[in-house]
């Protein structure tokens, strides 16, 4: 457990099951997990529950059998319902964005090698963005990652930052297709970093119109399956020349991935 005060405040703690299974199918498609022979995950605010920790834990040794999974709460209550379920692979702390790890069995001062933090900085204010990344990226190993974003309470809509140590390099949205009327539906959900920048001459309400004229463009494309009209929509933002991560697999799951640079807030 954590000596120090935890860095942060309470959050809501809403949490659902499955809630986060779109954020989760990107955190352990990520290299590292199955690179580190012995890779630690956080789930950073998991909120009332463990169950979003349970899930992550259980996918993570999907892709390496050998993952550990530490929740990280900020409160006590809930670091007490996390340790309820905790295995030899599945660990809780208290804590915030300073990112502890349980002593044992882990060393004070051990890097982790992902850490996913979703629906907790959308509670903050947008000045306190930039240090809460800093401080948590602090904790990665080398070539580690911090996957911070929100989602809506079923886990239909979300959007996420992926952050290294040199900071933020790309932005992604997740979308259920079927029955999207437009993409721009996920600007309810952004990160707190570009939340309030979704305004005309923004560069993210640049580029959310234009996944949207991109959606509509190809509509008749709907006939056949949501998923051919967006992947289509992917395509032609590729051709604009906008600096889209070209992953078709990943774009037929409702995904799309753009640099960092190319949506940052002015």
């Amino acid at each position: 457990m954590a000596t120090k005060k935890p860095v942060g405040t309470v959050t809501r703690g809403t949490t659902n099951p499955n809630r986060l299974r779109r954020i989760d199918r990107f955190v352990v498609a990520q290299r590292i997990l199955r690179d580190e022979p012995t890779p630690i995950v956080v789930d950073l605010g998991y909120g009332a529950s463990p169950i979003t920790a349970v899930e992550l834990s259980a996918r993570a040794r999907l892709v390496n059998p050998a993952a550990q999974l530490v929740g990280v709460e900020i409160e006590r209550e809930r670091v007490a319902r996390g340790l309820e379920v905790a295995t030899d692979q599945l660990h809780f702390a208290l804590g915030g964005f300073e990112v502890p790890l349980p002593n044992p069995p882990f060393a004070s001062e051990q890097k982790v090698h992902l850490i996913r933090a979703f629906n907790v900085l959308r509670q903050y204010s947008e000045p306190e963005v930039a240090g809460a990344w800093a401080l948590m990226c602090s904790r990665l190993a080398p070539g580690g990652l911090l996957i911070e974003g929100t989602c809506d309470e079923i886990g239909r809509l979300a959007s996420w930052v992926t952050l290294n140590s040199d900071g933020p390099q790309t932005f992604t949205i997740s979308l259920r297709l079927n029955g999207l009327e437009l993409p721009s539906k996920v600007a309810e959900r952004l990160p707190k970093a570009l939340i309030h920048h979704n305004l005309p001459g923004e560069s993210i309400h640049k580029y959310l119109q234009a996944i949207d004229a991109a959606w509509r463009l190809h509509s008749p494309l709907a006939t056949f399956s949501a998923q051919q009209r967006w992947v289509a929509a992917c395509d032609t933002l590729v051709a604009q020349g906008w600096p889209i991560v070209v992953d078709r697999k990943r774009w037929r799951l409702g995904e799309l991935t753009v640099a960092w640079a190319a949506v940052e807030p002015k």
